[in-house]
């Protein structure tokens, strides 16, 4: 049974999707960025310069995101193994809802093979408003301008798949809709936020963008900027989609960065009127699923890697936390923090203790009142794994079908064999420490070994 929790603050939670490490404005890293919502969101908060996802890829870290726990409990390691947490483990929307919170879910889905009326589906794991679409129906990815049977049926098979332009969905009902997605997930969420209500609210916001195919840019958006139409994957015209794939990604797509960086910029705007929707009691949080998508034009600098790797640029990610009058505004932190500490922090803001959790509750460590954050942390791809404990990182990687299709068909270099960093001295992982330190290297390891049981994936 729900109470009311008038007091309690309102929760907003954006996840946006792919979006680099190094691509926000106020970083002065690329003076063609232009993030100003982002910008403002980190001068009234706290940057966490030290924060982490617990995979390289979507699904299986959103399932973390979503529940707090690694997803290898449940055998998540890599997209086929992906699935959202099973029913004994509570969503975040879930424990807030037994706090008294009114639930609103607008976005993409992805958590991995769902289908219509899963537990994976956000109306039946805790959220009661909603408009999402399920991306693991179409590779991963949502169509930016288009979601209709019309369009299903213009596109035909397989391009309507693979375009994902099937409608959306509210509740467990499809809807279509046509038009530029990332501003109508922005106008559903600030319309729930400013619903009357007495009940404080959760609202979660996973942007599409910046994932790829950012071409997909409304007419005046392209007029606006100078660029040129281009056209979504046809067989007709285009031939076989994996050889046309390999045209629109890194570094052969004609202004794949400035297509990139307009979503970027218009997802921004978006951002900019949900802060605007959110009164002093509101906790904002923002992050994004795993690393940039270097192939995909974002940039991880001065990280090294990308999406689908475990180098830094595959697993750091941008968080920002907003709080007025309960957090500092402007802080810069290095506090070792996971995507996991999400569910234990703000359910702890809300009133309710979670002890079923790999996540920590960080707010003494943003506020700067406490050190309390993680020592350690762990990732296991199957192929990959790697672990940091406190500024030491020990990774391997297997040299296998799985690291040369990705640095074939994603363009995603993956090493292999061992490597040991201190990223202190060495954030782009450039030194290789595994010869000059083997106690630190058997100290890593061990722990890694012994995570590995815990969590129950079988010895290695």
């Amino acid at each position: 049974m729900s109470t009311s929790n008038t007091s309690a603050p309102n929760i907003l939670l954006i996840v946006s999707d792919d979006h680099g490490y190094a691509d926000r404005g106020g970083l002065g890293l690329h003076p063609d960025v232009h993030t100003p919502s982002l910008d403002r969101l980190a001068s009234e908060g706290v940057t966490c310069t030290d924060a982490y996802v617990t995979a390289p890829i979507c699904s299986p870290s959103r399932a973390a995101i979503i529940s707090g726990q690694y997803q290898q409990r449940w055998g998540g390691q890599w997209f086929d193994s992906a699935a959202f947490p099973p029913d004994e483990v509570p969503s975040l929307a879930e424990i807030l809802q037994g706090q008294g919170y009114r639930t609103g879910y607008f976005g993409k889905v992805h958590y991995g093979q769902e289908d219509v009326g899963d537990r994976a589906c956000p109306p039946h794991h805790g959220f009661e408003e909603t408009l999402y679409g399920l991306a693991g129906h179409s590779f991963g990815r949502l169509n930016y301008l288009h979601h209709s049977e019309d369009a299903m049926a213009s596109y035909g098979q397989p391009a309507a798949h693979h375009m994902a332009v099937q409608p959306l969905l509210s509740g467990d009902t499809p809807v279509e809709h046509e038009g530029f997605l990332t501003a109508e997930f922005g106008r559903r969420a600030a319309e729930f936020m400013g619903t009357a209500d007495e009940r404080p609210y959760f609202c979660m916001v996973a942007f599409n963008a910046v994932h790829n195919f950012c071409w997909q840019l409304p007419d005046s958006e392209l007029e606006a900027r100078g660029l040129p139409a281009f056209r979504d994957w046809s067989p007709d015209t285009d031939g076989a989609f994996t050889e046309w794939y390999d045209d629109v990604i890194v570094p052969n797509l004609p202004h794949g960065r400035e297509y990139y960086l307009a979503q970027l910029e218009l997802m921004d705007a978006e951002i900019g009127r949900l802060l605007d929707a959110a009164d002093e009691n509101t906790i904002v949080v923002y992050i994004t699923d795993n690393g940039g998508s270097t192939c995909n034009f974002g940039d991880n600098a001065p990280l090294r890697g990308t999406k689908y790797t475990l180098w830094d640029g595959g697993i750091r990610i941008p968080m920002i936390w907003r709080w007025p009058g309960q957090l500092p505004a402007g802080r810069n932190t290095n506090a070792l923090v996971s995507t996991m500490d999400l569910v234990p922090t703000l359910a702890g803001a809300a009133g309710a203790n979670v002890t079923e959790t790999d996540g920590l509750d960080i707010l003494p460590a943003l506020a700067g009142t406490s050190p309390t954050a993680h020592e350690t942390l762990h990732w296991d791809c199957g192929f990959q794994w790697a672990v940091r404990s406190g500024s030491w990182k020990l990774s391997w990687v297997a040299d296998d079908a799985n690291t040369q299709h990705l640095k074939d068909y994603e363009h995603a270099p993956m090493g292999n064999g061992w490597s040991l960093t201190d990223l202190s001295t060495d954030i782009a992982e450039q030194t290789n420490q595994c010869a000059e330190q083997p106690d630190v290297v058997a100290r890593l390891n061990d722990l890694h070994t012994a995570w590995r049981a815990e969590v129950g994936l079988p010895a290695s």
